[in-house]
């Protein structure tokens, strides 16, 4: 079952990357900037990189799955709201390198991290954020993400500072085929 569940992503990756490239079914994609808060994430972590996502290496997958099969976010002490967050940060460069990816919760109190997850602090910043097309978040989220990438500095809001960027799966996100994600991309 994993393995189909990894066919498909992959496929539909490479079908949204090659719409993208295309300029097919392009959509504009106008953010709201915002001063965010800092704020702690608890969860599991890998390193990854874009490249590697678009080949059967990727771990984001992987990880979504070991996160949601293992109970993961009932583990999590003190969680701030009922939200997952998946944040990339301890980037190589930019969008081009390796990044830390971690799926979690953010905690009011990060002294009880269950053994094999990880606390990072998220500091208090700038960022665009972009909301996502509704669907199945294996597709509209790296569809989201390929635009971002490929947007002109102008169109995000500012010049990408690549500390930390993340993802909010709210209550929008509750239905696999119809979710909404926000997509936060730190801007200086």
């Amino acid at each position: 079952m994993t393995s189909v569940f990894q066919d498909v992503r992959f496929a539909l990756v490479a079908l949204a990357l090659l719409l993208v490239c295309t300029g097919v079914g392009e959509k504009v994609m106008t953010p709201r900037v915002v001063q965010q808060a800092g704020f702690t994430v608890v969860g599991i972590s890998a390193r990854t990189s874009n490249a590697k996502e678009m080949t059967a290496d990727g771990v984001i997958g992987k990880q979504w799955g070991r996160f949601m099969q293992g109970g993961s976010l009932s583990k999590i002490s003190n969680r701030a709201d009922k939200a997952i967050v998946a944040v990339y940060t301890d980037y190589a460069s930019d969008h081009n390198g390796e990044y830390t990816y971690v799926l979690g919760a953010k905690v009011t109190s990060d002294v009880q991290v269950p053994a094999g997850m990880v606390a990072r602090k998220i500091l208090a910043a700038q960022y665009a954020v972009f909301t996502t097309e509704k669907g199945p978040p294996a597709k509209v989220v790296p569809e989201a993400w390929m635009r971002i990438n490929s947007l002109p500095k102008s169109a995000v809001g500012g010049d990408r500072v690549y500390r930390a960027d993340f993802e909010i799966y709210d209550e929008r996100a509750s239905d696999p085929q119809n979710s909404q994600v926000d997509v936060y991309v730190g801007i200086k």
